[in-house]
């Protein structure tokens, strides 16, 4: 620092000086409106009061910080507490005592806060690489957040003389380190990432040069000056290059290990129990991130290497941006470790050390699966590094091709897919530059060198008289083994079993791309020995010398029955394995000889999206964009390549192949509707296509919009009962102004021949006329209108009724136009339009269902009745809303009731006069419930609505009509019809396709729409 810089810094911290607290006096505290600390207890908590312990003379005087406490006002005397905890002593660094609190029974009923603490490797990383750092430490910062006031008394605590609580937060509480960094995240808000970084109370400002550092000084100092926190100068350092940043040395050169904590470990005498071998392992836990295989060195943690390890600090370094990063892999028995690093010119750095100790089956893996383990969890423990920079794996094992292979272990498929939304390449291990990585590297080296490149075939193959199989072992570098089981689906000799297993074999090296490979086989005709006479097996020679042209070097070798055990075995199993059981080793089904499957070559005229994916497993090549080459990178583990066909892993089958636009077609309609197709819905036609092992993107939506389209899944589709409109309430404004009218029938025959009886009900009053009849024509129901309806009543303004002949009859129609009576039919199998008429034809149905064929006697004797009774809607009968008073009924005769004993001819004429002149009032009275109870009707019913709408030439599918004939076998719709006008309230006029109309009007609830 020079003198001028020197000048600034102290002329900085004079300006601000209030910002620094000598005394607990002097810290005012956070506004408990902006930030306090609540305890959240449950309420069900039990209440805890400890019993007072004792405590030794030292801690006794130490307990006398109570007097500077109370003197701050940070506490206060407390009476009757219903929380109590015990006083407990620490000492700090210094040696002087820290007096904080037992209050383990209210942590145990406070709710966990999650509120996230950052990340420390993070924090390091944004400190290192600043030429001037700032160390702050906050005043006694717990003590300056008040507590909320209703949680104060529950921190009471216990001393010598008296009880007190806190008014500030105290230590030891359990979420107080939360409530901490929330208030820091807070307020540091503008400045935090660019001027100071926070960790609870550890601060550190940071700047590249000397002016630049007192003007970040100075916009901290103001945050801490408007919201009152107070710095402990005995604990703050400013402008130096070099300092602790938890637990961290951050230096010029780099982070560093602090030195204190390796002293510690250094100085300490060899574990002579468990508990010593615990605090070991403790403190080397806090120092893993500078240790080269921390889990394989811990292994025997009783050595002396863990301390000559420790003597030699390893200087890591924070990553710059737009360089990738380099991470090397080292495999033992015991453990996995991995270093990741950055190269700076000819120069290799060190970022992170990781290593696991494999615990229980991760001892039993194969070593290439251990190797793809230390690379999934490197990414796991480094995500933040992974997801921000470009990785390169530099290994020998053939991590990227095994984690790329069809038939791998659920645990490698999975890792495939965790691995695959990062930027990872792979690159041969070559020449180690950086010193630091000596000890790391060495170790990587197998302890004993195979030949690189050189690969091994061991195959043999099996025949029964019911089964046959093949086995197949593949050996490559580092101890890498790849056993597979083939069972045959089609009849195989020996000699055609043993040649499946050697293209198999040979297939299979392939994919891994192995350049060397040496087929080691006990039968002389496939290592070529014996010539091949056979056509068939002509054909396999053919196909397996053609596939030998593939390889740099390919060597068939003979070798005895007794050193080729393994792949017989896996053969024999393969051709005796009983279907149903579970396998344990690599096995596929081979459903054809292989020399009948042509060597097929994809020439795809169109680019296809699946093109990309291809292009990147055959030959590693990604899209120029970025976003492009991210997205194939993540898809990519999920598709393999088998002989130049791609294919899906998939969950509920290990492949599922994909199949183009055309291909899906025909699949579709297979599936659906061919030799064996059912025509079943969109999601089950879905699955049992993937079930038969194909995929294509939009399968799910392909199926359903198919099977929507498909016309004959349309015709017999179910007919749902859901309404499909709002309920349309019909009134009458006034008596007799509307009228429903339906016919019931026919009925077993009566006496005058009559079986049928034709209904009227008054929508206002209730009122039900009915006549029996022998034949229902128009004139009758002409004659029914005009003796029932006008003659009675008056001429009605509208009369409601269904399509019915004798209803569209001219000569109803007439007789209806010509006293100005409209006529309102309802849509065709749509009674409920004419619902009133509908409930008097039930009310009715009763009275000829007892009737035992006299229709005339009952139905008269039922209209007296019905026209007595209250009606649910009006809580009225229809006999006082049309005369204005209640009829006289039987029982009042067998029974006198008030109005018959008490009879007074006089008194009643005029109480009949003063009836009629209420009974207007009344009416409206009526009119008002039966709007509610229509309303409330209204309002349930709408919760079933399952809304159709159709515009003008829209093609539909109708109901067929119960009178059509009809069984199980037959369609339900039939159509399709074209809409050509909205009538309203869910009602449809519709014509054929061929122009010609469709009489009368058809509701929405018997149409459906029809995709084409």
């Amino acid at each position: 620092m020079t003198e001028e810089q020197e000048a600034d810094l102290i002329r900085c911290l004079q300006q601000n000086h209030n910002v620094f607290a000598w005394a607990p006096e002097d810290m005012p505290g956070i506004d408990p409106n902006f930030m306090n600390h609540r305890l959240s207890i449950a309420q069900d908590a039990r209440l805890v009061m400890q019993k007072k312990q004792k405590q030794g003379e030292e801690k006794r005087r130490a307990i006398k910080e109570t007097s500077k406490l109370l003197t701050a006002g940070f506490i206060r005397e407390v009476r009757y507490p219903e929380w109590l905890a015990n006083v407990v002593m620490v000492r700090k660094a210094n040696g002087k005592w820290r007096m904080c609190t037992d209050y383990t029974d209210l942590n145990k009923v406070c709710p966990k806060d999650p509120y996230p603490l950052p990340n420390i490797d993070r924090l390091v990383d944004n400190v290192f690489g600043f030429e001037f750092l700032s160390f702050m430490d906050a005043y006694s910062g717990y003590n300056q957040i008040k507590m909320h006031p209703d949680d104060e008394e529950k921190t009471a605590f216990i001393t010598d003389d008296r009880a007190f609580y806190y008014k500030v937060m105290p230590f030891g509480l359990k979420n107080a380190g939360a409530t901490y960094q929330r208030l820091m995240d807070k307020i540091f808000k503008d400045v935090m990432g660019r001027d100071v970084e926070v960790y609870v109370d550890d601060m550190v400002a940071k700047s590249k040069g000397g002016e630049d550092h007192c003007e970040a000084l100075g916009r901290v100092f103001e945050v801490l000056r408007r919201h009152q926190l107070r710095l402990n100068p005995e604990k703050c350092s400013f402008e130096v290059q070099a300092g602790r940043f938890l637990s961290f040395m951050l230096t010029e050169r780099g982070i560093e290990a602090n030195p204190d904590k390796c002293r510690v470990v250094l100085n300490m005498r060899s574990p002579q129990n468990m508990k010593e071998v615990q605090q070991l392992m403790g403190r080397v836990t806090t120092l893993s991130r500078f240790i080269s295989r921390a889990s394989e060195v811990a292994t025997p943690i009783l050595n002396t290497l863990l301390k000559a390890i420790l003597a030699t600090h390893r200087i890591l370094v924070t990553p710059e941006l737009g360089q990738p990063l380099h991470l090397y892999i080292s495999i033992t028995d015991a453990a996995i470790s991995s270093v990741l690093i950055q190269e700076r010119g000819k120069e290799q750095c060190p970022i992170y050390f990781i290593s696991k100790t494999l615990q229980g089956p991760e001892k039993r893996y194969q070593k290439i699966e251990r190797g793809a383990l230390a690379l999934v969890i490197a990414s796991r423990r480094l995500r933040p590094y992974f997801q921000s920079f470009s990785i390169i794996v530099r290994t020998d094992l053939p991590v990227q091709q095994i984690l790329r292979k069809p038939d791998l272990a659920g645990r490698m498929v999975a890792w495939s897919v965790q691995l695959s939304e990062f930027d990872i390449s792979f690159e041969r291990r070559g020449q180690i530059k950086a010193q630091a990585l000596a000890d790391f590297i060495t170790k990587l080296t197998p302890e004993h060198e195979q030949v690189e490149g050189d690969w091994y075939l061991s195959m043999d193959g099996s025949s029964n008289q019911t089964r046959s199989g093949a086995g197949v072992i593949l050996e490559g570098p580092d101890d890498i083994l790849i056993e597979q089981s083939l069972h045959f689906d089609f009849k195989a000799s020996n000699n055609q079993a043993e040649y499946e297993a050697l293209l198999m074999g040979m297939r299979l090296a392939l994919e891994i791309e192995a350049k060397q490979l040496t087929v080691k086989s006990d039968s002389k005709l496939v290592n070529g020995e014996y010539q091949a006479k056979d056509p068939k097996l002509a054909k396999y020679w053919e196909r397996a010398t053609a596939m030998a042209a593939s390889f740099d070097n390919f060597t068939p070798l003979h070798v005895p029955r007794d050193q080729n055990e393994r792949a017989d075995l896996l053969a024999k199993l393969a051709s005796t394995r009983r279907r149903g059981l579970q396998w344990s080793v690599i096995h596929e089904n081979v459903s054809a000889p292989t020399i009948d499957k042509p060597k097929i070559q994809h020439n795809e005229r169109r680019e296809k999206w699946m093109s990309p994916i291809i292009e990147y497993l055959k030959n590693g090549k990604l899209p120029d964009d970025l976003a492009g080459s991210l997205k194939i990178r993540k898809e990519a583990p999920k598709y393999t390549l088998i002989e130049r066909r791609l294919y899906r892993r998939g969950f509920s089958y290990p492949l599922l192949r994909y199949v183009d636009n055309d291909e899906a077609l025909y699949v579709i309609q297979e599936v659906h509707e061919g030799i064996c197709g059912t025509h079943i819905g969109g999601r089950a036609l879905a699955g049992k296509i993937a079930r038969a092992r194909y995929y294509w993107p939009t399968l799910k939506a392909d199926c359903m919009d198919y099977v929507k389209k498909c016309d004959r899944c349309q015709r017999f589709a179910d007919i749902h009962q859901a309404p499909p409109e709002q309920l349309h309430v019909v009134a009458s404004p006034w008596p007799f102004h509307k009228w429903g009218i339906d016919i019931l029938g026919p009925f077993p025959m009566a006496p005058g021949q009559v079986k049928f009886l034709m209904v009227a009900v008054d929508y206002f009053t209730k009122w039900i006329e009915v006549e029996p009849m022998a034949t229902i024509t128009a004139e009758r129901v002409k004659r029914f209108i005009w003796k029932k309806i006008v003659c009675r009543f008056g001429l009605p303004a509208e009369i409601v009724s269904d399509n019915g002949t004798q209803f569209a009859s001219s000569i109803t129609t007439k007789f209806c136009q010509d006293l100005h009576i409209r006529q309102s039919f309802t849509s065709v199998e749509h009674p409920q339009a004419n619902g009133q008429a509908e409930a008097a034809n039930r009310g009715s149905t009763k009275k000829v269902g007892r009737s035992q064929g006299k229709i005339g006697g009952r139905i008269t004797t039922g209209l007296v009745v019905l026209s007595t009774t209250p009606h649910s809607t009006t809580g009225e009968t229809p006999f006082r809303l049309t005369y204005g008073s209640e009829a006289m009924i039987p029982v009042e005769i067998g029974e006198p009731s008030p109005r018959t004993a008490l009879f007074e001819p006089a008194t009643n004429e005029e109480e009949l006069r003063t009836n009629l002149d209420l009974l207007q009032e009344v009416r409206e009275i009526v009119h008002i419930k039966e709007y509610a109870a229509k309303a409330r009707a209204a309002r349930k019913y709408g919760q079933k609505v399952i809304h159709k709408d159709f515009e003008e030439k829209d093609l539909v599918l109708r109901k067929i009509t119960s009178g059509a004939e009809k069984n199980k076998l037959t369609p339900k719709w039939e159509g399709p019809f074209r809409i050509t006008e909205r009538v309203g309230k869910g009602a449809y006029r519709l014509e054929r396709l061929d122009g010609r109309r469709i009489p009368h009007t058809w509701n929405a609830g018997s149409l459906r729409r029809y995709f084409s």
